[in-house]
């Protein structure tokens, strides 16, 4: 993590000062808090052992990982009839983010673990992450302030119940798993804050921005209004059931008090979200393959399309956060596949809907997505740590959302004034290549997004980007 900021150095003077340097003095918190667990990790566990270099059958009480990523982006200027208060802006933008993530891990009595992840989070999305259903860079959010925050991403309590006769299997230790041998066949429950993202809509392919796919309609599936402050995380209580290959989640979890809002409502007469998804592996032609189902429920103070609309007087523009009325529910699904198709790509794709009445509260605007994408590993020319993805993503909004649009509303992410609707479209390109350094990975990307906000008088936007991603 230290090390990001410092390779970073000479470039700084191209971006944003402010931010590498309160990161850097962020990043000394960091491993000061860490130390003492790096103590642990590093003691023997049996006479004369050294477990600090694992061997592939041993793992630790206690395992701490660090994770650092920096993207910088640029977006040349594009054409636009109009714009309105929450367009993305027409003109040249260089934006840059860095985050940096403690992910420590504590086994406690059987079947039991505890981790915890502090956070460092700062810069900007390209227009603050507004204008666009698709936004390009997953690791921001719509925060007035860039600076570097620190805070509690996750802390969670995991609990694991083996199910049946012993079948036990090796996993390795990783960010937030302490690995070991554990049951094939499980009930499993986790409490606390942590993101709904761990859990649901997983996808081997296309899941983190960090290394994979950057733009936000690629990591998840862009009509799942899945609940989350806007950072990204919750309070939930989780349950997972995995007999064979067979998997069943369910989930309840927190919604922010206000859209797109930092503080999440505990009350839950008041808000909250489930979750369930239905899940199944499978081999085809002896390759592995997997297919989810996931539908939620959103319950709470939400805003109505056609209301606003409705309400609108003369000269003005609808109202959403007017209308918003205790009990008002968001319904959706999606459909997520993946498949292997030999040693070095894969397919992925997704498909989601939502009902599209009520205001978007948590992730984005979408109310339809479809997408699709392949990647191939670096098998085929010697380079098996590199991955090259393309994928494509399409939005769509329903009847009600594009009228308000239309007739000059906000939502918290998209407005321009007026609308001349076409479905929003965005292709991504990226190669990620592992340089000599063990946990040091470089990316290049490019975006190109079709109609921006739904919006054929704008555009198109392309957007290149640069991303440093560092694993400790």
């Amino acid at each position: 993590m230290i090390l990001l900021c410092y390779l970073c150095a000479p470039i700084q003077s191209m971006f944003n000062k402010k931010i590498f340097r309160q990161a850097r003095y962020l990043s000394f918190f960091l491993v000061a808090l860490a130390a003492p667990a790096i103590h642990v990790v590093a003691q023997t566990s049996e006479a004369g052992k050294d477990i600090s270099v694992p061997d592939s059958t041993h793992t630790s009480r206690v395992n701490l990982h660090f994770q650092t990523t920096y993207i910088y982006q640029y977006q040349p200027a594009f054409s636009a009839a109009y714009s309105g208060q929450n367009s993305m802006k027409n003109v040249v933008d260089k934006e840059n983010s860095i985050t940096a993530t403690l992910n420590l891990g504590i086994k406690l009595w059987k079947g039991a673990e505890f981790y915890i992840n502090p956070e460092i989070a700062g810069g900007s999305g390209l227009s603050g992450a507004y204008g666009l259903a698709a936004s390009t860079n997953g690791e921001t959010f719509r925060v007035g302030d860039p600076s570097p925050t620190l805070y509690l991403a996750r802390a969670m309590l995991v609990q694991t119940i083996q199910l049946g006769a012993k079948g036990d299997t090796f996993i390795a230790e990783a960010a937030n798993e302490t690995g070991g041998m554990k049951p094939r066949n499980y009930l499993k429950f986790y409490l606390g804050k942590m993101s709904l993202g761990d859990l649901f809509d997983v996808n081997s392919y296309s899941n983190n921005p960090r290394s994979q796919f950057m733009n936000w309609c690629l990591m998840y599936n862009g009509a799942w209004d899945y609940a989350a402050n806007l950072r990204g995380y919750t309070y939930a209580f989780a349950t997972v059931l995995q007999e064979g290959n067979m998997g069943y989640k369910l989930a309840l979890a927190t919604l922010p008090v206000v859209a797109n809002g930092a503080d999440l409502n505990t009350n839950l007469n008041q808000e909250y979200s489930l979750n369930g998804q239905v899940e199944r592996a499978y081999k085809l032609v002896n390759k592995p393959g997997m297919w989810r189902l996931l539908g939620y429920y959103n319950y709470g103070d939400m805003g109505n399309y056609a209301q606003a609309i409705k309400n609108i007087l003369p000269g003005d523009v609808p109202d959403l956060v007017s209308t918003r009325e205790q009990g008002r529910t968001k319904i959706g699904f999606g459909l997520n596949a993946e498949q292997q198709i030999n040693d070095y790509i894969g397919l992925f794709a997704r498909l989601g809907w939502n009902d599209g009445k009520n205001e978007t509260w948590c992730f984005t605007e979408a109310d339809q997505s479809i997408s699709a994408g392949i990647s191939i590993n670096g098998n085929k020319w010697q380079r098996k740590d590199d991955v090259i993805g393309f994928a494509v993503d399409v939005n769509g909004l329903s009847a009600s959302h594009r009228q308000y649009l239309a007739d000059g509303g906000l939502g918290f992410q998209l407005g321009d004034g007026r609308l001349s609707y076409a479905n929003e479209s965005a292709a991504e390109l990226y190669y990620n290549y592992k340089l000599t350094t063990k946990n040091l990975w470089l990316s290049g990307d490019y975006q190109l997004v079709v109609n921006p906000g739904y919006n054929s008088d704008r555009g198109p936007v392309n957007v290149f980007s640069f991303r440093l991603h560092v694993e400790l």
